[in-house]
């Protein structure tokens, strides 16, 4: 596992990136030794951010971010978020009797106890709409006016899908086709 940490408005001193280091190294034997693990700190004005995003080889991405005053609490609480996302997931792939050639290996540890939730996906409404062209600028007016936190549209300039929805610090985000 490669973890790569990069600080935002904060300067990482050793202690920061041997903690980050130390509690995502638990989950190296979960991961593929080449996953890549993005870890991304920031400061805002009274809490303290940590992003932490794993690229593995195959399989979905794994995402998780948790802002606190201290920011080696927040460092616990990703943990624990990816922790159980990787549990979620290895149990999906264990149901679907999987290759084992996946990048979450599937070893037996107390630190990965089963859930007794039940783990399947259930879409319980399709929507279908004509999307026409717009600018991401028209896009966030119509989001806003139906109140919804996305609003998937046609680019005019691109003419692919495209997405933009409202971000936690207030602004706007649009998610675009490579």
């Amino acid at each position: 596992m490669k973890i790569i940490i990069s600080g935002k408005k904060l300067e990482l001193t050793d202690g920061i990136k041997t903690a980050i280091e130390d509690k995502l190294g638990k989950l190296d034997r979960y991961l593929h030794p080449e996953t890549e693990v993005k870890v991304t700190v920031s400061a805002r004005k009274s809490a303290q951010k940590i992003e932490v995003t794993i690229i593995p080889i195959s399989g979905p991405i794994i995402r998780a971010e948790d802002s606190e005053e201290n920011l080696y609490a927040a460092i616990d609480v990703v943990y624990d978020k990816l922790k159980k996302q990787i549990r979620r997931y290895k149990n999906r792939l264990q149901d679907r009797h999987q290759s084992k050639d996946e990048s979450i290996r599937f070893q037996t540890d107390e630190g990965f106890e089963e859930d007794e939730e039940n783990l399947d996906i259930v879409i319980e409404r399709r929507k279908k709409f004509d999307m026409k062209p717009m600018s991401p600028e028209e896009a966030v007016l119509q989001m806003e006016l139906i109140e919804h936190g996305f609003y998937m549209f046609r680019n005019i300039d691109s003419d692919e899908i495209s997405i933009v929805y409202k971000r936690e610090d207030g602004g706007y985000g649009l998610i675009e086709h490579e």
